[in-house]
């Protein structure tokens, strides 16, 4: 009775503890804890259940699975390459990079198979359709707003996919020999003609120069001029003056004065030279002295 007794215990206890090892399975299987990078995405009977976070997360063990373990960290698609023809009809070869990072698991595993080859696909479509209504000139210089573009052009296709796209770049705008070798020939002819234009506009100001500095000299000529025409005019008003003042004596000395002025001039000439003086300038001298004493 003592050993079935011990028999029966025995037997409780081994069931008790496959009951215990049975509570501490499920209980391991219904609590999960999601990494801080990653989102979990529960099934129930092959149907989404719900979307685990990060951090601890109860399930209902054996009814509930974790189907899909999804990086919610940024991604980067390898660099493509695809052929555009601008509006102008250039072939151009673009090297594009995008960044993108999933937002909504449940959406990207139910909705899309190949997420990157989708977007590849997707960003594509998008370069050749803007690079097509753009000139190639344009497309090289209006790069940024090109991007811009492309951007949210792509976050509008890819909303549905649960999927944010953080960066779109172009990398590089490629061209073929031709092209390349006739935009070199038109960049060297532009060149030249900036040249050209910059020369003719410095002779144009040169010639404008010389022309402000030949009037410059004709001004001041004419200002010389007029001064001394009114200093002309002055000294004849004085001598007209002088005249209607003291008579016909002022008119001899002055006449006096011009030939004493002349013969100082012949004078001091270099050489030897005769001067021979008329008697109506000695007259005139003397007329000239008298008219001094009279002064006097």
């Amino acid at each position: 009775m003592e050993t079935s007794f011990f028999s029966s215990l025995s037997g409780s206890g081994v069931v008790t503890l496959a009951v215990g090892i049975f509570v501490i399975i499920l209980v391991l299987k219904g609590v999960r804890i999601v990494p801080q990078s990653e989102k979990y995405v529960v099934e129930r009977f092959g149907r989404l259940r719900s979307v685990l976070g990060p951090g601890i997360n109860l399930i209902v063990p054996i009814i509930d699975n974790v189907a899909h373990k999804i990086s919610i960290l940024e991604r980067q698609l390898p660099n493509a390459m695809q052929d555009a023809i601008t509006s102008d009809n250039v072939l151009v070869k673009v090297e594009t990079s995008v960044f993108y990072r999933i937002t909504e698991p449940e959406k990207t595993v139910y909705r899309i198979r190949d997420v990157d080859a989708a977007i590849a696909t997707t960003v594509a479509g998008i370069v050749r359709s803007e690079i097509g209504k753009m000139e190639l000139d344009e497309v090289q210089s209006n790069r940024t707003a090109l991007i811009s573009t492309i951007k949210a052009m792509v976050e509008d296709a890819v909303d549905a996919w649960g999927i944010e796209v953080t960066r779109a770049e172009i990398l590089d705008v490629n061209l073929d020999d031709a092209t390349r070798a006739a935009m070199l020939q038109q960049l060297n002819a532009e060149r030249a003609r900036r040249a050209s234009v910059t020369e003719a506009e410095g002779d144009k100001r040169s010639v404008e120069l010389a022309a402000d500095a030949e009037l410059y000299s004709a001004e001041q000529a004419a200002k010389a001029r007029r001064v001394s025409a009114d200093a002309e005019a002055y000294a004849t008003e004085v001598v007209a003056a002088a005249i209607a003042k003291n008579g016909i004596e002022a008119a001899q000395y002055q006449v006096a004065l011009k030939q004493v002025e002349a013969l100082t001039a012949l004078g001091t000439g270099e050489g030897k030279q005769t001067i021979v003086v008329p008697a109506q300038a000695l007259e005139a001298f003397g007329d000239a002295f008298k008219f001094f004493g009279g002064k006097k």
